[in-house]
């Protein structure tokens, strides 16, 4: 899927206010994640706008959300990829921003609702097509979920569903480039599964209703799903502005 074996990812999610939105990209960009791109330990970087009403599989409201203890932002995500998660510990994400200067600063401040987590590699599938290697370090289309499960005690099944079933699957699927299964270091949520299409259309022609031709796993899906709890907004379809094809 990708030539550059990241094993570490630092991901942002949060929202802007629209008056300040084109002068917040613009640095952010420009300036804050070429920056972030001098730590040679820091492999790539990847910049998303979440859509709108966006169509899930199953049943509408099955998908549980945890709308109060955590901040709400998702219009955007941010995600770097490194070699290890480690690195985005050294320094912290704190320590790292306390390091700019005052300019960079205000422009963090526009971020609205932030959350973050530092995530590694549980594991990874190929898709029915490869990404092409442009060195974005994924793919222009992706869906991102993120999420604890319901109990301990559900682990075990979530973990098998995924290596089994959910992983697998995503071979058979036309458009998809991929998908990594990740668990958090720190952050909210200790799940998150990243999935990775050749365009929007590529998932919503393919995805969404992928496994009503197998019914036993359909029902399956259904048991897993609704024990989870997923940040809000959770999952998201997103675009990839930054970096542009081509660029």
């Amino acid at each position: 899927m990708n030539e550059l074996r990241e094993n570490g990812y630092l991901i942002h999610w949060y929202n802007l206010d629209d008056n300040n939105e084109s002068e917040y990209l613009e640095w952010l960009h420009g300036v804050y994640i070429p920056a972030r791109l001098n730590d040679p330990r820091v492999l790539w970087a990847c910049h998303f706008k979440s859509l709108d009403n966006v169509a899930h599989p199953g049943e509408k409201g099955r998908l549980s959300h945890d709308n109060k203890s955590i901040p709400s932002g998702d219009r955007y995500i941010l995600i770097f990829g490194a070699e290890n998660p480690e690195v985005f510990a050294d320094p912290t994400i704190t320590e790292y921003h306390q390091s700019l200067n005052q300019n960079d600063l205000g422009y963090l401040k526009m971020r609205r609702e932030e959350r973050y987590n530092i995530m590694t590699e549980e594991a990874r599938g190929p898709g029915s097509e490869k990404k092409p290697f442009d060195g974005a370090g994924l793919s222009e289309c992706i869906q991102l979920g993120n999420f604890n499960s319901g109990s301990y005690e559900d682990e075990d099944e979530l973990a098998s569903w995924y290596a089994t079933w959910r992983i697998p699957s995503m071979k058979k699927l036309p458009g998809c480039q991929g998908v990594r299964k990740l668990v958090s270091v720190s952050g909210w949520a200790k799940h998150a599964i990243l999935y990775e299409w050749s365009s929007t259309d590529a998932r919503n022609n393919t995805f969404v209703d992928h496994e009503t031709e197998n019914p036993e796993m359909e029902a399956w899906t259904d048991r897993v799903v609704r024990k989870l709890v997923h940040a809000p907004g959770s999952p998201n379809l997103a675009k990839r502005i930054w970096p542009s094809n081509g660029s």
